[in-house]
């Protein structure tokens, strides 16, 4: 089956039917219509899987699909333009030029967390883009990813993008086939998988991976609202965010407050029973619940941490001052636990952040513009933000996207569609009278030559 839907692709593809930039705005158009068609079942689904409530749900997961779409819209043809580049004095006299062009065929593998968002957002890159694709969403949100396929069924041709349903062995299979790109959101680890599968077959890729994301707060901030916004951004879908600050490093002269404040926040935000709370989430499943529950067994120092496996609930919950070699502080968290360590000074600070590289995500809470600068030039990361959390991820004009262990390559807005896209470099020169330097017998007057082409 997959491999006769590959073939329908390519032989659509092909046809040069995907090159057109009409074609690409009906087709995106179509999708944007059946996402409004279905926008309260959307809603019911997110519900089913992850307890999202609706204004969550449209504010992290609708709203950011439909308004990718209509950035593509607006701006496609502009785009996918050729257009012209400077000159090289050494090819004298020519019309240089960049011609974009669609890569063809696309796999793209998503995940659970914000599975309508993270299925679409790449999807709307590559069509836009003038792809074709085939979408393999998450098994563990199957409410969600059945009615994908329904709406992507109902907005696109087979030929031109399908969606395929199954478990991590059909994902596996899909792997095998030989793709022009691949984009994947995940594990690290499942994403070394598909790294290694791509590069047996030479297809390019993107990696939207995590990583323990820190979050340092120092003694300058106004504390109410640094914890609030750690509160928000952290409980966000249960914790379940890649971008989610996954530790706070905080100056040990306001710990206390913090700490007590972000009790508060938590309070305020989900009230005295968090699982009673409509805009609490829930865990994806038992094994993720059984993951999480295994963090905490070894920790002392617990505020929270109540479990209920039948709700798939696990309350809001901060552990302080784990050890750096606990399995809380080694392994990204993605659920509703909030380390929080203390430092001293910038060697306590470094000793903390030095131990995971290449966080996805990077937060600074400071007045201190010298201490922002410098802990900004001095830390690899995707992508930062200062004194709030997750609202990198809004601006459609930022490359999304990680670095090492957090991925490779980035999306979002015109840089989905590069992502999805190969310019062509051409050359156009006239049958005009050459440069005789150019052509053998090469000229005797060397050092001359040289210096005059190295003042170029």
């Amino acid at each position: 089956m997959i491999n006769k839907l590959i073939q329908n692709q390519k032989s659509f593809f092909e046809s040069q039917v995907t090159k057109s930039i009409e074609f690409r705005k009906k087709s995106l158009k179509k999708l944007l219509i059946n996402i409004e068609k279905y926008e309260n079942e959307i809603y019911d689904c997110l519900k089913n899987d992850l307890n999202k409530h609706k204004f969550e749900s449209f504010v992290s997961e609708v709203y950011l699909v439909k308004k990718e779409i209509k950035y593509f819209i607006k701006n496609i043809s502009s785009w996918s333009k050729t257009k012209k580049v400077k000159s090289s004095i050494l090819n004298f006299y020519s019309k240089d030029y960049l011609t974009p062009e669609p890569y063809g065929l696309t796999l793209h593998i998503s995940p659970w967390n914000y599975p309508f968002q993270l299925s679409l957002n790449s999807l709307i890159g590559a069509v836009g883009a003038g792809n074709t694709v085939v979408l393999k969403p998450s098994e563990n949100s199957p409410h969600t990813s059945k009615l994908i396929k329904k709406i992507i069924n109902e907005s696109f041709n087979q030929e031109h993008v399908e969606v395929i349903l199954g478990n991590k062995e059909v994902a596996s299979e899909l792997l095998e086939y030989k793709w022009d790109y691949i984009f994947f959101t995940g594990s690290t680890e499942i994403g070394k998988i598909v790294a290694s599968k791509a590069a047996n077959k030479l297809t390019p890729y993107t990696l939207e991976l995590g990583g323990k994301n820190p979050c340092i707060v120092d003694e300058t901030v106004p504390i109410g609202m640094t914890a609030k916004r750690i509160v928000w951004g952290k409980f966000l879908n249960c914790g379940q965010t890649c971008i989610a600050p996954d530790f706070i490093v905080v100056n040990k002269l306001i710990l206390e407050k913090l700490i007590e404040k972000i009790k508060y926040e938590i309070e305020i935000s989900f009230g005295k029973n968090p699982q009673n709370s409509s805009s609490y989430g829930r865990i994806i499943n038992e094994k993720h619940l059984k993951r999480l529950e295994s963090y905490l067994k070894k920790e002392k120092n617990i505020i929270g941490g109540k479990i209920n496996y039948k709700a798939k609930y696990l309350e809001p919950t901060i552990v302080i001052d784990p050890n750096l070699e606990s399995k809380v502080m080694k392994t990204e968290i993605f659920g509703p636990i909030l380390p929080i360590l203390s430092y001293n000074n910038s060697s306590d600070l470094h000793n903390i952040l030095s131990k995971n590289n290449n966080p996805l995500a990077f937060y600074i809470f400071s007045k201190n513009k010298k201490f922002i600068d410098e802990i900004l030039k001095k830390y690899s990361f995707g992508g930062a933000c200062i004194n709030d959390t997750i609202i990198q991820f809004l601006n459609d004009k930022l490359p999304f996207g990680g670095i090492g262990e957090s991925g490779t390559g980035s999306y979002h807005g015109k840089h989905s569609f590069n992502t999805f896209t190969h310019f062509k470099s051409i050359v156009k020169k006239p049958f005009f009278k050459d440069i005789w330097l150019r052509f053998p017998p090469y000229p005797n007057k060397f050092n001359l030559i040289k210096s005059i082409l190295n003042k170029i």
